[in-house]
């Protein structure tokens, strides 16, 4: 896993790279750094062909859509609308403690086109983060502690875009929080749906767009509001699913599945 961490930073610079130099955003706080979404994918071909040659770099991309691997749809219920709900939530919170807040302002087609846009970097992010990191360090650690792990190592790789969209240290460490705390619920959402990397992505794609269309495209969105809301609903998933496995019944092995 070292290596494979290793050399998804080391891809990754070019792009921090031109992120400092071009002052021009994909979106409103979204630097052109945020393209480093490419490289889990990438690094994790490489190692699956290293692995499989051109049979495992095609395992590793089918698993993009591994939605048959989902036996009950009622997990869709928690990977589609539990980040609306802690954004909800937030949103309250914000309104109660600091005051004013514009209301959100979204059009159909606007949610459609961000919904693309950040499920296509979700699935560049996942298949690498998902497909091929998370059996290694749950087979190891356990789940809990891997997705900590894993957690750290997915956080800090944002800090230098973070930074390059002039993020305080204050709201990095909140949104470390968060980010860590989302990794436990992603591994959870995972182990409890065979290990299907659609639904990983499709939980990921939820965060950034529910912060995109927070007010003002995410102008409003404190990280240490909704760092903590994600915390606590990342603590009921492990009292209620257990550190082991996250996962309970027929789910519990920690297999790796190709």
């Amino acid at each position: 896993m070292k290596k494979f961490f290793l050399l998804v930073f080391a891809l990754s610079v070019p792009f921090w790279l031109v992120g400092a130099l071009v002052s021009s955003q994909l979106l409103p706080s979204l630097p052109i750094s945020a393209l480093a979404f490419l490289c889990p994918v990438t690094v994790a071909a490489i190692f699956a062909y290293r692995e499989n040659k051109f049979v495992g770099v095609q395992n590793l991309l089918k698993r993009a859509f591994d939605f048959k691997r989902v036996k009950a749809n009622i997990w869709y219920v928690p990977t589609i609308f539990l980040m609306p709900c802690i954004m909800l939530l937030s949103y309250g919170a914000i309104r109660l403690t600091e005051g004013p807040i514009p209301v959100p302002s979204f059009s159909v087609l606007t949610i459609l086109s961000l919904f693309i846009a950040f499920f296509i970097g979700a699935l560049g992010e996942e298949l690498g983060w998902s497909a091929y990191a998370t059996d290694p360090l749950q087979n190891r650690f356990g789940a809990l502690l891997g997705a900590f792990l894993l957690g750290g190592v997915w956080a800090v790789w944002h800090y230098v875009p973070l930074l390059e969209a002039h993020r305080s240290q204050a709201f990095i460490a909140w949104w470390s929080l968060g980010t860590v705390a989302s990794r436990v619920i992603i591994v959870w959402l995972y182990n409890n749906t065979g290990k299907s990397v659609f639904v990983a992505a499709l939980f990921h794609t939820m965060i950034n767009l529910t912060w995109q269309l927070f007010p003002i495209n995410g102008s409003y969105f404190d990280p240490r509001v909704t760092g903590l809301i994600t915390a606590a609903v990342a603590v009921v998933v492990v009292i209620m699913w257990g550190p082991r496995t996250l996962a309970r019944g027929r789910n519990i092995a920690i297999k790796k599945q190709v």
